[in-house]
């Protein structure tokens, strides 16, 4: 990187563009998890649901829906991380093979820079990707753990342990999922920062329409505002 910057290759545009990708990355990241109560996110609004889910799961029989629930989030946790796997290897594949990358470079008119420019611009794409494939192995275990605390929540309602249990398990749970969304929005990240190959412009254009998307989807979707009503603590 350091050797491109130092030809020219990477210009002070492209380097602004990918701060700026980051940055929006890191930051819209504290902005939904640490959102102002008096606009809580999608994800935040989740949490007191979640918390709810447990208490109501504690007087539940018999348990097969709760079961039915947490096998679903497995399974969506487990396809996002096979998913993301693939692209990795598709990434990497194309580092790997330097014709096939210049001749995607002069398909789309930017032959004039060298592999390792295209090279780079890939590796982004698939830190990206490798940091959301992290964030789903991790939520797919939490999601384990969770099934495991619940059922080592006693039948008993008026067992002193069963509330207390059940809120060990609301914590794995909201844990488990703050993964997943991370893991999401990397992938949102990892899409925009594809734009980088037509260059920082529309690197920059691309990070600003991922950044609209995703706090659409967190602060003004209509999901949002039926989740606002009657929110749990």
């Amino acid at each position: 990187m350091t050797d491109l910057i130092a030809t020219g290759h990477l210009t002070t545009a492209d380097l602004a563009a990918l701060a700026f990708l980051l940055l929006a990355w890191l930051g819209f990241g504290l902005l939904v998890e640490h959102a102002p109560a008096r606009r809580p996110s999608v994800s935040g609004l989740m949490v007191g649901y979640r918390r709810e889910w447990m208490r109501q799961f504690v007087t539940r029989d018999p348990r097969i829906f709760d079961a039915a629930i947490m096998d679903n989030l497995r399974q969506g946790t487990s396809f996002f991380a096979s998913a993301t796997m693939i692209a990795i290897g598709g990434g990497v594949a194309l580092i790997g093979d330097t014709e096939r990358l210049l001749g995607l470079a002069e398909d789309l008119t930017l032959a004039s820079a060298p592999a390792a420019v295209w090279e780079a611009k890939i590796i982004v794409v698939i830190l990206f990707l490798t940091n959301a494939f992290l964030k789903f192995v991790w939520s797919h275990r939490l999601f384990g753990y969770c099934a495991i605390l619940m059922a080592a929540v006693p039948n008993d309602p008026a067992d002193p342990l069963a509330y207390p249990r059940a809120e060990q398990a609301a914590d794995v749970n909201i844990f488990a999922a703050r993964s997943f969304n991370r893991g999401l929005r990397a992938i949102y990240f990892a899409l925009g920062s594809l734009a980088w190959i037509l260059g920082p412009i529309a690197l920059a254009l691309a990070t600003l329409a991922t950044l609209t998307v995703l706090w659409r989807r967190e602060f003004a979707s209509l999901s949002r505002k039926v989740l606002m009503k009657s929110t749990p603590k």
